[in-house]
């Protein structure tokens, strides 16, 4: 019995010291974008990250997030990445540390929406 309770003491320190989202599932997401007409440039936080059709990781976050799309000769479009709850992070229940260290590196929250398809407009001249 002591054993048995040992174990268990173990287990919930364990599991009260550690950030399981960032653990088990990390602090990106692959998303991919295509455009039509392709080779539009996707931009995230003003850096280039790739040329459309393509995939780029971007960083987990608490706050609302976009990347623009660009190409010259349409309009520029700025899409707003979904996102949605981690399941995962629910693993932290018994640690207060765990918490605040997903929520500090964004994994509370994941990109709900893998794959972008965006039609781009042309410019009036």
């Amino acid at each position: 019995m002591k054993k048995i309770s040992t174990i268990f003491i173990m287990s919930v320190l364990t599991f009260s010291v550690t950030s399981c989202a960032t653990i088990f599932t990390g602090t990106t997401d692959s998303l991919t974008v295509t455009t039509k007409p392709e080779g539009a440039k996707v931009y995230d936080r003003g850096v280039e990250k790739c040329t459309t059709p393509c995939s780029f990781k971007v960083s987990r976050s608490l706050t609302d997030r976009s990347v623009e799309i660009k190409k010259e000769g349409y309009e520029t479009k700025a899409i707003g990445l979904d996102r949605k709850f981690n399941p995962v992070s629910i693993i932290n229940l018994f640690g207060l540390i765990g918490w605040a260290v997903d929520a500090a590196t964004g994994s509370l929250m994941k990109y709900d929406t893998k794959g972008y398809n965006v039609e781009l407009t042309e410019k009036k001249k």
